[in-house]
C-alpha cells in the first residue's frame, strides 16, 4: 500500500514526497479516503500514529479546486504547541499547492492573525479561546468554512474548551463536513460525536493504548531522591533526545535550571513562558541544541520530536489517558523508545490504573549504585566515576541510541 493509491493532485504528491512519506500508517489507510469522500468521521487513533496527515492530505486535495484567499478549512486544537505542529504540517505537505495556512493562538499579537484571516489564509488551525476573540471583533469570517476538524477533541474537553468549542461549532455553516479525531473515547466525546457529526465513519486504530513501540519502566523511588535519580539517569544517557515531565510549572522550571547547573543542555516548556520563549524551546529541541526538555503536560499533545529516545515521568501523570499522550512522544514513526516513571508509594493506585491500560505490569527496577537513602545520592555520583559494572552496563543498554 502506498500513497499513489488515493490520488492526490501532482503537488500536494509532491510535498508527501519531500516529507519521506511512503506507505500510510493505518489511521491514514482508513480515515484518508473517507475523508476524501466527504464522509463526516469520527478518528480513535494513539497519539503518535500520523492522524495530522490523516485529514490535512484530503482537506488539501479538497481545497485545490474552489475559491482562494477565504477561510475554507478550520481545525481547533488545544494547545499553541499543537496548532503550530499542524500549522506547520500543512505547510510542508501543501508547500508546492499555494494553499495557505494560519496558525491563531494567544499570546502574540493578533494584527498579522487578523491580515491571514482576512484573505489570506484558506486554513486556519486555532485554539478556541483566540479564535473566539477574532469572531468578537469582527476579524474572523467563518461562514464559508467547509471542512472543520476537532483535533485531540478529548484534550480540549479536558482543558475546558466545551464552552468555546459550542460557540465556535454555532458560527460554522450547517452542511459542512466534521472530522473528530481524539486518542480517548470518553462518553463526552461520544456525546459531541453524536451532536456534530452527521452518519460518522468511525475509524478506529487498536485499542487506544499507548504505542507498541515503547518500552515501559517503573523506578521505585522516596520524593525527595528524585531529582538525583533523573541527574543520574541522564548521565548515563549515551545520545538521543530526553523529554522530562513534572506536573507543576513551577517544578519544570526549577528542574531545568538544575539541569543546566549539571552542565546539559536543557529547556523547559511551560505555561510561565512568552509564547516566544515557548517557539525557542521547542525549536531548540527539535534542532538539537537542547537535549532535554522539562514539559508539562500542557506540551504533552504538542510535541512532535520524531528522535526522542526517552520519555521521563519525573512525576506520575494523573491519568491513565495522560500516561498514554505523554509517553506517545517517543515510539514515533515505528520508532523505538523507552517510558522511564518515577514512582513513591503514594503512586500505587494510579500504577494499577496504567498497567491495566497497558493491559500488563510494568517492569520494575532500581538503578545500579544509586543510594536511594541518602538525600545526595553520593553512592551514585561515584559510580559514575567508576568503571561501569554489569548492573550499570544492563541499564544503558535500554537508553537508545
Amino acid at each position: 500500500m502506498s500513497f499513489e493509491q488515493f490520488h492526490f493532485d501532482q503537488k500536494i504528491a509532491e510535498g508527501v514526497r519531500a516529507r519521506g512519506f511512503t506507505q500510510p500508517t493505518p489511521i491514514q489507510a482508513r480515515a484518508i479516503p473517507r475523508v476524501l469522500e466527504g464522509r463526516d468521521v469520527l478518528g480513535l487513533a494513539q497519539t503518535g500514529t500520523g492522524k495530522t496527515a490523516a485529514f490535512a492530505l484530503p482537506i488539501l486535495q479538497r481545497l485545490m479546486t474552489g475559491p482562494r484567499g477565504r477561510v475554507r478549512a478550520l481545525v481547533l486544537a488545544p494547545t499553541r504547541e499543537l496548532a503550530e505542529q499542524t500549522h506547520d504540517a500543512f505547510s510542508r505537505l501543501g508547500r508546492a499547492t499555494g494553499l495557505r495556512s494560519a496558525a491563531i493562538y494567544g499570546g502574540v499579537s493578533m494584527r498579522p492573525q487578523q491580515q491571514a484571516l482576512k484573505g489570506r489564509a484558506e486554513i486556519a488551525v486555532a485554539c478556541p479561546g483566540r479564535l473566539l476573540d477574532h469572531l468578537n471583533q469582527g476579524t474572523a469570517d467563518l461562514s464559508r468554512v467547509e471542512v472543520v476538524v476537532l483535533d485531540e477533541a478529548d484534550h480540549m474537553l479536558d482543558m475546558g474548551f466545551l464552552p468555546d468549542m459550542r460557540r465556535i461549532m454555532a458560527r460554522l455553516p450547517a452542511g459542512r463536513q466534521t472530522l473528530l479525531f481524539s486518542a480517548t473515547m470518553p462518553e463526552d466525546i461520544r456525546a459531541l460525536s453524536r451532536e456534530w457529526l452527521r452518519d460518522p465513519e468511525t475509524v478506529q486504530i487498536g485499542e487506544l493504548a499507548p504505542v507498541t513501540t515503547v518500552s515501559h519502566y517503573l523506578y521505585p523511588v522516596r520524593e525527595h531522591l528524585k531529582t538525583e535519580l533523573l541527574l543520574e539517569l541522564v548521565k548515563r544517557t549515551a545520545g538521543g533526545s530526553v523529554l522530562v515531565f513534572t506536573r507543576t510549572k513551577h517544578r519544570a522550571k526549577r528542574l531545568d535550571q538544575r539541569l543546566q547547573l549539571e552542565g546539559h543542555a536543557a529547556a523547559s516548556l511551560q505555561g510561565n513562558l512568552s509564547q516566544n520563549r515557548r517557539k525557542q524551546a521547542l525549536d531548540g529541541f527539535r534542532g538539537g541544541k537542547f537535549d532535554i526538555l522539562v514539559a508539562t503536560d500542557i506540551a504533552s499533545r504538542g510535541i512532535d520530536v520524531s528522535k526522542i529516545s526517552n520519555v521521563i515521568n519525573f512525576d506520575i501523570p494523573g491519568t491513565p489517558e495522560a500516561y498514554t499522550h505523554r509517553i506517545g512522544r517517543t515510539g514515533r514513526a515505528a520508532k523505538t523508545g523507552d517510558a522511564f516513571t518515577f514512582v513513591t508509594d503514594q503512586d500505587a493506585p494510579m500504577v494499577k490504573l496504567i498497567e491495566r491500560r497497558l493491559g500488563r505490569s510494568i517492569e520494575r527496577r532500581t538503578l545500579d549504585g544509586f543510594d536511594y537513602h541518602t538525600a545526595n545520592a553520593p553512592a551514585a555520583h561515584a559510580a559514575h566515576h567508576a568503571a561501569p559494572r554489569a548492573g550499570a552496563h544492563q541499564q544503558r543498554r535500554h537508553w537508545r541510541r
